[in-house]
């Protein structure tokens, strides 16, 4: 396994606060070398399945490293704090289902330990900030080549807390997914994988819009819906020029509908 030189954090934290910069230094005094990449701090709050979607859409693309994710409204209850090494790197936070489809999309879980070690936490651990006193310096002694099985007591992944799958479901001429990110282009994307859409006309109907299906947002008219597969292969929803959102009136969680094309 390659010593890991990136730490990369995902957390619900926000930016007018200091609790980004407090990991930010804990990882600094343990690991100096190590090289940290933001990939947001802007997941809504507690929201375990938008940060779950948001992990696992963006450490394909990284380098082989240590990813810390927190997005932990059980922080400070019976709750495990984890580790998980996949063929394509490790995964630190809570037990709470945030890290498990970002470790299939890394390859798969080889093993996990929970984070039980005194001397791999800080001195004296906050109940409601474990970012900055479990998993930060977790991430920073993993980050410097610490062997896992020193962080703590192996665990069973069969036993891991798991989020319930969101619902997908293609019926005579319908599809019905569960809407899984809105991004701040206010594009809409579902749960469901982009194939789905191979058998769809060029025109269909999506929660009772007219819409084209297409590749890219241009291929609607200005103003108008395009249904087409994003950039991590799921079935998505745009306005050419405007926000998808908006339109439909809807938000994470909501069911969508697009008809047409299945018989």
């Amino acid at each position: 396994m390659a010593e890991p030189s990136w730490i990369s954090l995902t957390t619900d934290y926000g930016l007018t606060d200091g609790f980004v910069a407090a990991c930010h230094g804990v990882i600094g005094r343990l690991a100096p070398q190590a090289r940290v990449i933001d990939v947001t701090h802007l997941i809504p709050p507690a929201d375990v399945r938008r940060g779950a979607a948001v992990l696992a859409q963006t450490v394909p693309y990284l380098p082989w490293g240590v990813h810390v994710a927190v997005v932990d409204p059980g922080v400070g209850t019976r709750r495990r704090g984890i580790a998980v090494a996949t063929e394509g790197g490790l995964l630190v936070g809570p037990d709470n289902g945030l890290l498990v489809e970002a470790a299939e999309a890394l390859g798969g879980i080889d093993r996990v330990v929970e984070l039980s070690s005194p001397g791999w936490l800080a001195p004296q651990v906050s109940r409601t900030f474990h970012g900055r006193d479990v998993f930060a310096p977790v991430a920073a002694r993993l980050a410097t080549g610490s062997p896992l099985a020193d962080a703590g007591p192996a665990v069973d992944p069969a036993d891991l807390v798991r989020l319930t799958p969101p619902t997908v479901r293609v019926t005579a001429g319908v599809l019905t997914a569960e809407i899984s990110i809105v991004d701040q282009f206010g594009n809409v994307q579902l749960a469901a994988e982009g194939g789905l859409l191979d058998p769809l006309p060029d025109t269909v109907v999506v929660a009772g819009h007219v819409a084209v299906r297409g590749r890219t947002f241009a291929d609607a008219n200005p103003g108008a819906l395009v249904v087409y597969v994003d950039s991590a292969d799921r079935v998505a929803v745009a306005v050419n020029g405007g926000r998808a959102v908006d339109l439909l009136a809807v938000r994470v969680g909501d069911l969508l509908t697009v008809t047409g094309g299945w018989g």
